[in-house]
């Protein structure tokens, strides 16, 4: 079901514990080889294909939020970003809206690594500043940690996601390759580095790259991508159909 195309009558029908999916993205900069909104396209893309399988029907799905918490990418131009602060609150916002009617469970599907924190901190809150209802279901996925691309096929280069590398230019690839700006054999590897671990180091993306990617872009390809968005798909279609599934007791659900 998708909220954008309801009256709040219809909305108002359905049982409390429909749950409600907020897909969250961002529009920030993607390299010298892809698009500002990257992030948004692709989960868009993703959340179309999972709003296709029967499941979405006993889902509602909340219109996409592109605005995201992106200011480590703000040293290169065209990047929009809310503070983490302001982009947290407006997460528990838009839950808010839904608690207040009493709708129960919710879940956070995330397109952009910078969300990640945020959308976690916003719902430790929330579970606390709702501590009294025992009904809730609060939850956030990252769609590239719901399936493991490598188990399916042998050729990816990259065995995580990065950022602008062989994942999502290959995704880009199969849904709008023509925002693909450069000649992907021109596009130099930028490796992942350490950040610090086993500790976590602060960072931005200019400390990073230079031209703004992490990954290796030219071993992209369209096949690739659709395989990415197949995998993804169905493993978010997993994720939810658990959330559909669950009992309202059990804490592992």
């Amino acid at each position: 079901m998708n909220l954008a195309e309801m009256t709040w009558k219809e909305v108002d029908s359905l049982s409390r514990d429909t749950p409600v999916v907020f897909p969250i993205a961002a529009c920030e900069q993607h390299g010298l080889h892809m698009p500002l909104f990257t992030d948004s396209l692709l989960l868009g893309e993703l959340m179309r294909r999972v709003q296709e399988r029967p499941l979405a029907e006993r889902l509602l799905f909340a219109p996409l939020q592109w605005f995201g918490n992106s200011h480590h990418h703000l040293g290169m131009p065209g990047t929009l970003s809310a503070e983490p602060r302001l982009y947290l609150d407006l997460l528990k916002n838009l839950v808010e809206c839904f608690l207040a009617h009493r709708f129960a469970r919710f879940v956070f599907i995330n397109g952009h690594g910078g969300n990640a924190i945020p959308f976690q901190q916003a719902l430790f809150e929330l579970r606390q500043q709702y501590r009294n209802r025992s009904d809730l279901l609060l939850l956030g996925l990252t769609y590239w940690d719901s399936a493991s691309p490598n188990d399916s096929r042998s050729d990816y280069v990259q065995n995580r996601m990065g950022h602008a590398g062989e994942w999502e230019t290959s995704m880009m690839l199969r849904i709008r390759p023509e925002l693909v700006k450069t000649e992907l054999e021109d596009v130099p590897e930028v490796p992942f580095g350490t950040g610090g671990a086993p500790g976590y180091r602060g960072w931005t993306m200019t400390d990073c790259s230079e031209p703004g990617h992490i990954g290796t872009p030219s071993a992209a390809s369209a096949e690739k991508g659709e395989s990415l968005f197949a995998c993804f798909a169905d493993g978010v279609e997993n994720y939810l159909q658990r959330v559909i599934d669950w009992n309202g007791e059990k804490w592992n659900l």
